[in-house]
């Protein structure tokens, strides 16, 4: 649809991963009116954050509306979009499903996550039931989410996209990607090490720089990230000819989608190689100058590898669920601290790519499900998923609102729920942490690509 008749989609976001990731997933979408409408809450991205996360997503700043959280029900009342597309942590999304339940015109309701998402958690798939569809990037991730809703009840249908990030856009000459490409049919079980080309070659940009993609959740031990940031100040120490980037989303004061206890600006040394730096641009910007990429787990390694950037998923701490690397198994790319010094980067084998973020464009329908439900709704023949109702009443309703909004939410049942909440919460956390099994449970079953208990990150959206 073009012109007049076009879908009006608006994208509803606070965090800066969600925030990218919704704009360059409606920027897929050819021929739509789209809008960013981003609510306040304590996760809500800086404007510098928003300018980084729009870059190439091909939304301008016009595209966005910046409200507070009591006059978004105004402003969807008053544009009528055709689409919503849910972005942010789960209780944001079931807080945003309460204001769409009130609208008297009800969108088509979308809603996924912002990167890899193995293992799919009880969570995510809970606070998104009420969606009209769920979207997932691999066909790995679509067999856990229904693998996983069938193990606690909860049917949401599933539609596949290609993750934004994971279009590609290589530096790789044609040559060079056939290369990798044989020599990794050929050896099927081996890793394969990036080198550099002999002769230097005019149509790529100056590619030496190690980027580090730090991420917030993992590890979670202090004494683990102290030890990925003394490797990097090795790694600098190594080859002063190349530049070691520590890429990170947020700019002291600022915040970001998940909370970082031990930040690597606060473990790096405060004298420090000359070539080691630190970036808050663009993951793309970091990337067009990298020889290599390493990250425990981060969704940059599905960036860079779409971008023939070599990478190492750090391995030093394990392959399990809870470090979210388990995606890795099969690829290739897993390594040790000592192969980041050395610079040994890796390129996937062509194996695992097709069932992990790879697939072929022709199998990403998730949007032609999305015009199939919107002429549904438009013919009243779409059933309204509602946000189901809090179990404590108008009280644990308040605990939600409040929970997401922080200091943004100003109602006195807010601040009394709070007041009772917090220290609720705390001890029926405690509560939870004693009874979780002993051997770990779903977190620590390597033959499933889901978990059922709470993850183990200590990560309240409350800050």
């Amino acid at each position: 649809m073009t012109g007049s008749g076009a879908l009006m989609v608006v994208a509803i976001a606070d965090a800066d991963s969600f925030v990218k990731w919704s704009a360059s997933l409606l920027g897929s979408v050819p021929g739509i009116r789209r809008h960013l409408l981003l609510v306040q809450t304590p996760l809500t991205a800086s404007v510098e954050q928003q300018r980084t996360a729009l870059s190439g997503t091909g939304m301008l700043a016009e595209d966005v509306t910046r409200v507070a959280f009591a006059r978004a029900a105004g402003w969807l009342e008053g544009q009528r979009p055709d689409v919503v597309l849910l972005a942010g942590r789960g209780p944001f999304v079931r807080l945003m499903g309460r204001v769409i339940d009130g609208l008297t015109h009800r969108p088509v309701v979308v809603a996924g996550l912002p990167g890899m998402a193995i293992p799919a958690q009880r969570g995510a798939l809970d606070y998104r039931r009420h969606a009209d569809l769920l979207v997932v990037h691999s066909h790995r991730e679509q067999r856990a989410f229904t693998e996983l809703g069938e193990r606690i009840g909860v049917q949401v249908p599933t539609a596949l996209a290609t993750l934004p990030f994971a279009r590609t856009r290589s530096r790789m000459l044609v040559g060079d990607r056939m290369q990798v490409l044989a020599a990794d049919a050929a050896r099927p079980t081996a890793t394969l090490v990036a080198e550099r080309p002999e002769q230097p070659r005019s149509v790529r940009m100056p590619a030496t720089d190690l980027v580090f993609a730090a991420q917030a959740l993992v590890p979670v031990a202090r004494a683990e990230r102290a030890e990925i940031a003394a490797t990097l100040v090795r790694a600098a120490e190594a080859d002063p000819r190349r530049r070691v980037v520590v890429k990170l989303r947020s700019r002291p004061g600022e915040t970001e989608t998940h909370l970082e206890r031990d930040p690597y600006l606060d473990l790096l040394p405060a004298r420090r190689p000359d070539n080691l730096v630190v970036s808050y641009g663009s993951m793309a910007q970091a990337l067009s100058t990298a020889a290599g990429l390493v990250t425990v787990s981060s969704t940059a390694a599905v960036e860079a590898v779409a971008s023939g950037v070599p990478v190492i998923a750090l391995d030093s701490f394990g392959v399990s669920k809870s470090l979210l690397n388990t995606v890795f198994v099969g690829s290739g790319l897993l390594g040790g601290r000592s192969e980041v010094v050395a610079g040994r980067f890796r390129h996937p084998h062509p194996a695992w790519l097709r069932d992990n973020y790879f697939h072929p464009s022709a199998e990403s329908t998730w949007w032609q499900h999305v015009e199939q439900l919107v002429a549904l709704r438009r013919a009243g023949a779409l059933p309204h998923r509602r946000v189901p109702e809090a179990r404590g009443g108008a009280l644990h309703e308040a605990w939600h609102r409040a929970s997401v909004l922080g200091s943004e939410d100003q109602t006195l049942s807010g601040t009394a729920a709070l007041a009772v909440g917090v220290p609720a919460t705390r001890a029926l956390g405690a509560l939870r942490r004693g009874r979780q099994p002993v051997d770990g449970g779903t977190w620590a079953d390597a033959s499933t690509d889901f978990t059922l208990e709470p993850n183990p990150f200590h990560d309240s959206i409350r800050r």
